[in-house]
């Protein structure tokens, strides 16, 4: 028998699960892709049923091929890294999906979110205790939505008969049996995109709690990111009994997959692009529009580690965009080829604000743009400008986030994500930074996250042995052009990013 640990990656593309020795090194595999819901524009779900028949499915099916692969194998622990802010409400009578998943860039809740800003008074009404300003990105506003627009939701609510949560949550109760006994957990890493977590104590801020139509009974108890909350229930066969040990938001989860320790950043480009840098046990208040939020907790005697993060809506999404809406790409991984067949963006600036801008605008109302299109321009240029724009984004998180730090210098970034796989791009970062782009050779640090809390949690790892073990192969990208080059373009960025402001049509969204 091999003693393995699992980890579940359920991302807003897909769902995947690796197996890891007790070497850290993968086994198996397993990935479903996911389908996305756009009821109208702007909106964007999940089916939660769905999701949970991927789960299982990718479960079973990375446990198959590892003992195909090594024979047979004992799982001492699972571990869970969810796509964040994604918000499911459910029945406590029937166990299902009381509506779809609102997935975490829906901007469907600007309005609810404007109005709370004027009846509030300040954007920031929330910041002093959650480190989240107001913002249809995180899940206490897609809730209310819900519980606004949706009867089977409002009277579930009003009638003690519903549970909200990420999808953490939704996949741990799931996991544990549902209406048989099933457990409803959330880590700290998600509780804290809620709005809803009191940062300095880590439990719900129930004075707020009615601002959002919030039970106190249909919120999740908030546990740590490593200990054993419940186990795989009986129905589910070879995975019966399983301790599920680990659990992390998606970004957290690549934090610890990096082992970011206190003043070590990383960032990952996946759907979007998320940056966080671990700040230790100080918890920092943005003054530069980024968030403070949690690192991990790793145990429940542990202390909490915090983060300062910046969060960017669009990345790899803009590679599908130009692809599936566009067509002028036949595949995502056609991106690289095309942009390389010319030697920058002939002046075309592309801004992908589809839902808004992020970190650090915080900006509803802004939108799409394509700027300085001549005569001359090709899908390429385009295609090209869509790369810049990935890195552009970057490079105003990171410049925020030194700037609230206080960090003279940084002198590498850890990346990791789907979108990495492309040199060119990764070129075009290191160049647009300045900096040092490092990217691992095992590029799944989500899944590894996972998996790392899932050891720990369930004593298979422990902590010094975790983060013993960073050292591995990379591959690095050093700037090729000055400083001067950087700004010049850096600087013609922000006038393109200008012009994407207040562009909304409140009638379509």
């Amino acid at each position: 028998m091999t003693d393995v640990v699992a980890a579940l990656d359920q991302g807003t593309q897909s769902t995947r699960c690796f197996l890891f020795d007790t070497a850290f090194q993968p086994v198996s595999s397993h990935n479903v892709q996911l389908q996305q819901i756009y009821p109208q524009p702007g909106w964007v779900e999940h089916d939660p049923m769905v999701i949970w028949m991927t789960a299982k499915q990718c479960l079973a099916n990375a446990l198959k091929e590892a003992e195909a692969r090594i024979g047979p194998v004992i799982i001492r622990g699972l571990g869970l890294a969810t796509q964040r802010e994604t918000t499911v409400v459910w029945s406590k009578v029937t166990g299902q999906p009381l509506h779809n998943a609102i997935v975490w860039l829906d901007s469907r809740t600007s309005e609810i979110c404007n109005r709370m800003e004027e009846e509030l008074g300040d954007k920031d009404y929330f910041r002093p205790v959650t480190g989240l300003p107001i913002n249809n990105y995180f899940s206490a506003f897609k809730f209310k939505w819900l519980y606004e627009n949706c009867e089977a939701v409002r009277d579930a609510v009003d009638q003690d008969q519903a549970y909200f949560g990420t999808m953490d949550s939704w996949l741990i109760y799931q996991l544990t049996g549902a209406l048989n006994g099933g457990i409803h957990v959330t880590d700290v890493s998600n509780a804290a995109r809620t709005q809803l977590m009191d940062m300095n104590t880590c439990q719900w801020h129930e004075p707020f709690l009615h601002l959002f139509n919030m039970p106190t009974s249909a919120l999740p108890r908030i546990v740590s990111n490593a200990e054993i909350y419940g186990y795989v229930a009986n129905l589910y066969g070879p995975l019966k009994g399983i301790p599920i040990s680990g659990c992390l938001g998606d970004q957290q989860a690549a934090l610890l997959g990096h082992r970011c320790q206190a003043g070590m950043a990383k960032n990952t480009y996946g759907t979007g692009c998320f940056m966080l840098l671990n700040t230790g046990t100080q918890r920092l208040r943005s003054r530069h529009g980024l968030l403070t939020t949690v690192a991990y907790k790793l145990g429940p005697e542990t202390p909490v580690m915090y983060a300062l993060e910046g969060a960017v809506a669009v990345a790899g999404l803009g590679i599908s965009w130009l692809a599936k809406n566009l067509g002028i790409l036949e595949s995502n991984t056609q991106a690289e080829e095309v942009a390389s067949t010319v030697p920058d963006t002939g002046g075309v600036y592309f801004v992908p604000a589809f839902s808004g801008l992020l970190a650090p605008h915080w900006d509803d109302s802004a939108r799409g743009v394509i700027l300085g299109l001549t005569g001359f321009s090709t899908k390429a240029h385009v295609t090209r400008a869509l790369l810049e724009a990935i890195c552009f984004q970057t490079r105003e998180v990171l410049d925020a986030m030194r700037q609230d730090a206080e960090i003279e210098g940084m002198p590498l970034l850890r990346v990791d994500g789907g979108a990495t796989k492309s040199d060119l791009l990764m070129q075009i970062q290191a160049d647009l930074l300045q900096l040092m782009v490092v990217r691992p050779m095992f590029q799944e640090t989500t899944a590894l996250g996972a998996a790392l809390a899932a050891g720990l949690g369930a004593e298979v790892f422990t902590r010094e042995l975790v983060f013993a073990s960073a050292s591995y192969n990379n591959i690095e990208f050093k700037p090729t052009i000055t400083d001067t080059d950087a700004d010049k373009r850096y600087a013609r960025w922000s006038k393109a990013v200008a012009r994407a402001l207040d562009l909304a049509d409140l009638s379509l969204d």
